[in-house]
């Protein structure tokens, strides 16, 4: 998910909201800038015992809301984090422009919201190693015609607002929808207001994987990679969380992690 700007609105209201993931009770998120230390030395936290991790929620399967948790793909990773620190999870829902301009970083430990990496995003904050490859998709239901990105030419698409997804669509030409989220995408694709999205496949392939109407029309190599985001020369925490990744790689874990909530999306 690659976000340049987004509604003050949706700022100002995503900003206050402090979810707890799994199991954990809802807990207030200091906003001290005095980091604390953690049980792990060598790693400092924002509150001690705690991670705190900002995330733009919902993002399926990434990251949402299902029985009162916060949980998806990301989520798992996180709580893995967390467990290697030795400290408990706490999720700031966190508007993506707080997030993609580092500005989350002030109140959170890290950011974990299927963020890719750029060269931009790098100039402003760390990222930990990749832990997922993810390409564009172009999506659409049998019904609309389109059966690749030329016979959308002059069709409705719809894209999620300022993404690597709509400057995909703005590149070629298209004159695209944008939505504020890929939520209100899915829904208009669904409701047929849009003949297709364009947008990352994980997300668009996970939300039509039950759903014989429609398919992914073409994929395009864009070499998107996704990362956890660290504040700038945190080199202890991005150790921390490079260690961890590697450790679910290794004991199969992450792949476990992406049958879980891909399925056949991400290959």
């Amino acid at each position: 998910m690659q976000l340049k700007s987004l509604a003050t609105a949706k700022l100002a209201a995503k900003a206050a909201a402090i979810l707890a993931v799994g199991s954990l009770t809802l807990t207030a998120c200091g906003g001290s800038s005095t980091p604390a230390a953690s049980p792990e030395g060598g790693v400092s936290l924002i509150n001690a015992g705690k991670l705190t991790v900002c995330s733009d929620v919902p993002y399926e399967p990434f990251e949402f809301q299902k029985d009162g948790k916060i949980v998806g793909f990301d989520m798992d990773i996180a709580a893995e984090v967390a467990k290697d620190l030795k400290a408990e999870l706490n999720v700031v829902d966190s508007s993506f422009e707080a997030i993609e301009t580092g500005t989350a970083l002030t109140q959170c430990d890290v950011s974990i919201s299927s963020i890719s990496i750029t060269d931009t995003r790098k100039s402003v904050m760390d990222f930990s190693t990749p832990y997922l490859d993810d390409d564009l998709a172009l999506v659409a239901s049998d019904s609309s015609g389109i059966k690749s990105l030329d016979d959308a030419n002059g069709k409705k698409v719809g894209v999620q607002q300022a993404t690597t997804g709509a400057d995909f669509a703005n590149e070629k030409g298209l004159d695209a929808q944008q939505f504020e989220d890929t939520g209100l995408l899915v829904q208009a694709l669904r409701a047929g207001t849009i003949d297709a999205a364009l947008g990352n496949q994980s997300v668009l392939g996970f939300a039509i994987k039950d759903d014989p109407k429609y398919k992914s029309v073409e994929k395009f190599a864009t070499g998107e990679q996704l990362g956890i985001a660290i504040k700038k020369g945190n080199t202890a925490m991005a150790e921390k969380i490079n260690g961890t990744l590697q450790r679910l790689t290794d004991d199969g874990s992450l792949e476990k992690f992406k049958t879980t909530w891909f399925g056949e999306a991400v290959k």
